[in-house]
């Protein structure tokens, strides 16, 4: 399996942004896929997930402002971020695995990565 997302660049606050991303080599089932964020120096702390099952999860921080979904195309993810400030500019990195249940927040939990799109926020 490959992950590869696209759709990071330079935003002002306040504005918003469009992540992408595909697993291939795998198109039987869904995978559990996520996004992830890293910023320099700091651990890579999961920012929303959906498991094989369809489970959604989010974390707190970005609730009401970013939106996880599935594509129509099997394992295809999308972030949809809002009103971004710039404590949301890092590298933001798709992940997948066969199931991630109760640990969808665990970086260990998930085999495939890919490398990571970069996001700006700055006016």
């Amino acid at each position: 399996v490959q992950v590869v997302e696209s759709g990071g660049g330079l935003v002002q606050p306040g504005g918003s942004l469009r992540l992408s991303c595909a697993a291939s080599g795998w198109t039987a089932s869904w995978l559990c896929m996520a996004w992830f964020r890293q910023a320099p120096g700091k651990e890579r702390e999961v920012v929303a997930a959906i498991d094989s099952d369809g489970t959604l999860s989010v974390v707190d921080s970005v609730k009401g402002r970013f939106t996880v979904s599935r594509g129509d195309a099997t394992n295809t993810l999308f972030l949809q971020m809002s009103n971004l400030n710039p404590d949301d500019a890092d590298m933001y990195y798709c992940a997948a695995t066969w199931a991630c249940g109760q640990g969808w927040r665990a970086s260990k939990v998930y085999m495939y990565w890919g490398q990571g799109t970069q996001v700006t926020v700055s006016s």
